[in-house]
């Protein structure tokens, strides 16, 4: 009996030996070959190539202080989760990568609260207040829902909620999860990039100047090295020489063209042309109609909207779009201030929408347009699609299902805001304000060069199609243009509006379109993923509450006692039966 236990202690102590070598091992072998398995079926924890990419390029630490740490709302609760997974998944890929939840209300201090938070809005946190219920009623509580992320001597803000207008706040928090990856790693992005690829912002033809492009600039200057450069004939306005091989080389990544006002002259045109044919990107931007809220503030307060001779229509046609001089109206659109009466000698003022500004919710699914907030446009014409052999287009954005679209020469008034509109009018939905569109573009010089133009041909490297290229046509020019405050003319954020207070996404559309175009359809391509949102059915809660709870709190009870009954009569019957063997 003595031997028999022995050998079992010896049998027991070397299974546990394996057991000990196949960890180590296990453990060694998992520290070189690191992998992770997603079993979700959206692969919700499986991180893009582009996000890995630029984790591996983090050489030192990047320090999250996240402001989502309190008593929140279920919702929030959520976000705070999934963003501390998240940043679990990039710590897994880069031990770099430090975080910190950290409650900016806490204390008991109220001013030195609020002097926190002072601080942290000075840094570019945007508070979110929300109605939160108490057992006296309801109060008011502020929250961050953002962070701040330090590497080596720069900081950045990062805001994790979106913004997003007309959307259910449950549509917001999951689309402010979706975008997690990409928030995240975009604020690193700016943090780590070093060599910033030369983009430029094209002038000489009245375009828009510095004062009202400059949050675009300097946002688009995180990850470029943004320029303006004129043409005036000159061929290295936008190439270099290069080799033998490669006679011009291009010198910007991308060129956007904001809102040009007098024509371009042919051999800034054929330069233009060039550029793309040697696989240049541009982003257009164009108002092929002019009108401004400037001639309609004068009396009588109206204005007429005429077509814009840019000398472009017949490269735009070449290259695959139309952009119609007419004029959109649309019911959704933006309010601006109206003077609707007069009491006491004062002008009452009211905010009345203004139809020729829609407003754009981007319902297209492309990585460009995809989760973003709404656009505002002003004085937007329509898209066409034609010709252009071989070209991918693509929609991008569109207009309400109540819009139209009027000719000009079109007599544009503010008394139509007096009156409630006539939705029979409003009756061309779905109108197309910008296009994409990809693919080997021809020369609009094709078999037609001017000697004018360019006679010693033969020392330039002309092409008549282009390598594989892209280019990005809005109709309105103003989609780019920051408003700027009236006493100091300080410029605010792009999509700001100062008579509402409400934010747009036309920053991010312009920032998304510049990124498409540079190549970095990587870091898009992390917007187009969706999470689904698996919310519980409110209505059937509330009807059958009762039966959920039952089946919540006493069935895992019967549950486990049905096990325990099983497991006794099982033992009872295997003990009998051994005990009827033995006699």
């Amino acid at each position: 009996m003595g031997n028999k236990k022995k050998r079992i202690k010896k049998y027991n102590l070397i299974q546990l030996g394996y057991s000990l070598i196949i960890i180590i091992l296990v453990n060694i072998v998992s520290y070189y070959l690191f992998t992770r398995i997603d079993l979700t079926s959206e692969k919700r924890y499986t991180l893009s190539k582009s996000t890995k990419t630029y984790l591996k390029k983090v050489d030192d630490v990047v320090y999250f202080k996240v402001y989502l740490e309190g008593d929140f709302p279920a919702g929030f609760k959520r976000l705070r989760t999934e963003t501390k997974e998240m940043l679990d998944e990039f710590r897994a890929y880069n031990d770099n990568i430090q975080y910190r939840f950290i409650n900016p209300s806490e204390g008991s201090d109220k001013k030195k609260v609020r002097n926190t938070q002072l601080q942290l809005e000075q840094k570019g946190l945007q508070p979110t207040n929300l109605k939160v219920k108490t057992a006296d009623g309801s109060s008011q509580q502020t929250i961050f829902p953002c962070a701040l992320v330090t590497y080596k001597d720069k900081e950045l803000p990062v805001q994790l909620l979106m913004n997003q207008l007309g959307t259910p706040s449950d549509q917001v928090l999951n689309n402010s999860i979706q975008n997690l990856e990409y928030n995240l790693i975009n604020v690193i992005r700016k943090l780590i990039v070093k060599d910033k690829p030369r983009i430029a912002f094209l002038e000489g033809q009245k375009e828009l100047d510095n004062t009202l492009l400059a949050d675009i600039m300097y946002s688009l200057s995180d990850y470029y090295a943004v320029e303006r450069v004129k043409i005036d004939g000159k061929i290295n306005s936008l190439m270099v020489r290069g080799t033998k091989e490669k006679p011009f080389i291009n010198k910007y990544a991308a060129l956007v063209i904001a809102k040009p006002d007098t024509a371009f002259n042919e051999k800034d045109k054929y330069f233009i042309d060039q550029y793309v044919m040697h696989g240049g990107k541009i982003l257009w931007l164009i108002d092929p109609v002019v009108a401004e809220m400037d001639s309609l503030r004068k009396a009588p307060g109206e204005t007429i909207g005429y077509g814009r001779d840019l000398n472009i229509d017949d490269m735009l046609f070449k290259y695959g779009v139309r952009v119609n001089t007419n004029l959109i109206l649309d019911l959704n659109a933006l309010p601006i201030p109206f003077v609707t009466g007069q009491s006491g000698g004062q002008p009452q003022i009211e905010m009345v929408p203004w139809y020729y500004f829609p407003i754009i919710m981007p319902s297209i699914k492309h990585p460009i347009v995809n989760n973003l907030n709404a656009i505002d446009l002003e004085f937007a014409s329509t898209i066409d699609t034609v010709g252009g052999r071989g070209i991918k287009k693509t929609i991008l954005l569109i207009t309400s299902k109540l819009s139209r679209a009027v000719n000009t020469p079109a007599r544009i008034s503010l008394d139509i805001m007096q009156n409630k509109p006539d939705e029979r009018l409003y009756n061309m939905p779905n109108l197309p304000v910008a296009v994409l569109l990809e693919g080997k573009f021809q020369s609009v010089y094709q078999n037609r060069i001017p000697r004018s133009i360019f006679s010693d041909k033969e020392s330039f490297d002309y092409k008549e199609i282009s390598v594989p290229s892209k280019m990005i046509v809005v109709s309105d020019g103003d989609i780019i243009k920051n408003q700027l405050e009236k006493k100091s003319g300080k410029p605010y954020p792009l999509g700001f509006d100062q008579y509402t207070s409400q934010t747009f996404g036309n920053k991010d559309f312009i920032l998304n379109c510049v990124d498409y175009l540079c190549d970095d359809s990587g870091m898009l391509a992390i917007r187009s993923r969706e999470l689904k949102m698996r919310i519980l059915d409110k209505s059937l809660i509330a009807k059958r509450k009762l039966t959920f709870q039952l089946i919540n709190t006493i069935l895992p009870i019967l549950i486990i006692l049905l096990y325990g009954i099983i497991q006794l009569i099982r033992r009872k019957y295997k003990f009998t039966h051994k005990k009827s063997n033995r006699i």
